[in-house]
């Protein structure tokens, strides 16, 4: 069962079930001497953990990650690095009733068509609980961006689409991106959401969503990196520059899924040169 690596230079690979004792990761190409401790990575796992809201799993977990592997004294070793959270809700009678059945909207039959088994505990291997380790994994790549290069690169993202409903990019504001349950930065766009998907789910349906990150003092090299990187793994994908102020450079990521939304932004100038990918600006604020 491969899948469970991910990256190059810098490379994470995930272990752990769903109902087992504990997540965890393993993170390699962390270069020595960085700044890093359980408090740069816990914030960014408060904001995932389950139960922060009605619209996610009401599973309850505390999701508090220890470093147990390459940190010494405060600072990186050059060598592995070993993050561990240890399951606290584990019910696996609560999905008996599913042992012999599979629900819809899940990975159940799939895993158990490919591999001739499962674990019917929540998804097991298949469950979102292991993106936890993914979000622990970014939280150390975010401070490699920060101490690395000569002006930190801020990374970021916000949901800017639900179903069939966008929102107003001229009301964009990060600041409102935390202040609700679909890290949206359009406060009215939320609440439009809350209503549409409380209906949603009042019909037992359900919608797709959009996100769009982007990242801040991107030198031109580094965009073409990151151009490439996404294009290869994701051949659909495309990575476009944002049309920055004066002495400032936005990489952002415009992929749009077919999720009916009114949110996606015009698309104005296509560029190429160098025989690098097409790049689309756009005008949406950092």
């Amino acid at each position: 069962m491969a899948g469970n690596s991910f990256g190059t230079l810098f490379r994470f690979t995930t272990f752990g079930e769903s109902h087992g004792p504990q997540i965890g990761c393993v993170v390699d190409g962390v270069p020595a001497g960085l700044s890093l401790s359980e408090a740069d990575i816990q914030p960014d796992l408060d904001r995932r953990k389950p139960g922060t809201s009605k619209y996610v799993t009401q599973r309850r977990e505390g999701d508090e990650v220890s470093i147990v592997s390459g940190v010494f004294e405060g600072r990186t070793t050059g060598s592995p690095i070993g993050l561990i959270i240890h399951n606290g809700d584990q019910r696996s009678k609560d999905y008996g009733e599913i042992r012999d059945q599979f629900r819809p909207g899940h990975a159940d039959f799939t895993y158990w068509q490919k591999y001739g088994l499962r674990d019917y505990r929540g998804g097991g291997r298949s469950s979102a609980r292991e993106t936890a380790m993914r979000v622990a994994a970014g939280a150390i790549a975010r401070v490699i961006l920060r101490e690395l290069p000569p002006a930190p690169i801020i990374v970021r993202g916000a949901l800017v689409a639900m179903g069939g409903h966008g929102l107003d990019r001229g009301a964009w504001d990060w600041d409102q991106v935390a202040e609700n349950a679909f890290f949206c930065p359009d406060a009215k766009a939320a609440t439009a959401w809350a209503e549409a998907l409380d209906q949603l789910r009042k019909d037992g349906n359900s919608a797709g969503g959009v996100i769009e990150p982007a990242a801040r003092n991107a030198s031109s090299a580094s965009s073409r990196r990151s151009t490439g990187s996404v294009t290869r793994s994701r051949p659909s994908a495309k990575v476009g520059m944002r049309s920055p102020p004066p002495a400032r450079n936005e990489l952002v990521d415009t992929r749009y899924s077919a999720s009916g939304s009114s949110g996606v932004p015009p698309t104005s100038t296509r560029i190429s040169a160098g025989g690098s990918p097409a790049r689309r600006w756009t005008t949406s604020p950092l």
